[in-house]
């Protein structure tokens, strides 16, 4: 456990430039608290002992503002970054070394049985607000823009926008930044702004043909 903790402090140091000493971490951390609280539940889960599972996720939960089911699997030096709102549904399964900003679902979607959240794999990065539901596989490497609604399959090293989320970016080897939201493709406002190039031109011919009709006059 003392190894777990440690690999998890050394996470955020990483990830995080404002982190400026392991007590800060230690103390005021929700994330951590969340991830270390959640390494007993699912022990607690696995066991049958579901009512004190619950019981401890959601003190968890009234703790750190994190909600994390206990039948959730997830791998090493996951961080969760500010991490309130975030929810981790049931049968999700969370790779290593994956990033979860706050206000991120993986949810179901609906009433369904078995198998009805997502799969993340490794070395993912999940934008804040972003929601990914259903039972769907994010493929390694891959990210997820802030606000995304994602309700389909991501391949590897892929980059996701929008509502529904679609693919506006793929590479075939490791990113090498994070994820910056300044340089994330905009896929609306693109549209937008084709349409309103094509408007201008448009009125440019409208205004031409009006202007001949003047000069050529009534016959």
């Amino acid at each position: 456990m003392f190894s777990t903790i440690r690999e998890q402090i050394d996470t955020i140091f990483r990830e995080d430039p404002a982190a400026t000493s392991y007590l800060e971490i230690l103390l005021c951390y929700p994330g951590l608290h969340a991830v270390l609280t959640h390494k007993i539940t699912h022990r607690l889960y696995l066991a049958k002992l579901r009512v004190p599972a619950r019981f401890l996720s959601q003190f968890a939960r009234w703790l750190t503002g994190i909600e994390i089911h206990p039948g959730a699997t997830i791998g090493r030096r996951l961080f969760i970054d500010h991490g309130m709102g975030v929810v981790i549904g049931e049968t999700a399964i969370i790779g290593d070394d994956c990033l979860i900003y706050q206000d991120v679902t993986l949810g179901g979607t609906g009433k369904e049985k078995g198998k009805r959240h997502p799969t993340i794999g490794n070395n993912v990065v999940i934008g804040g607000g972003a929601k990914v539901l259903g039972n769907i596989t994010v493929g390694d490497f891959s990210r997820i823009g802030a606000g995304s609604v994602v309700i389909q399959s991501v391949p590897d090293h892929s980059t996701v926008v929008g509502i529904p989320g679609r693919i506006v970016r793929q590479r075939g080897t490791e990113p090498e930044e994070k994820l910056d939201h300044s340089k994330m493709p905009d896929p609306e406002g693109q549209l937008i702004a084709q349409l309103t190039r094509r408007i201008e031109s448009l009125e440019d011919e409208v205004k031409q043909l009006r202007e001949e009709g003047q000069r050529v006059g009534p016959r």
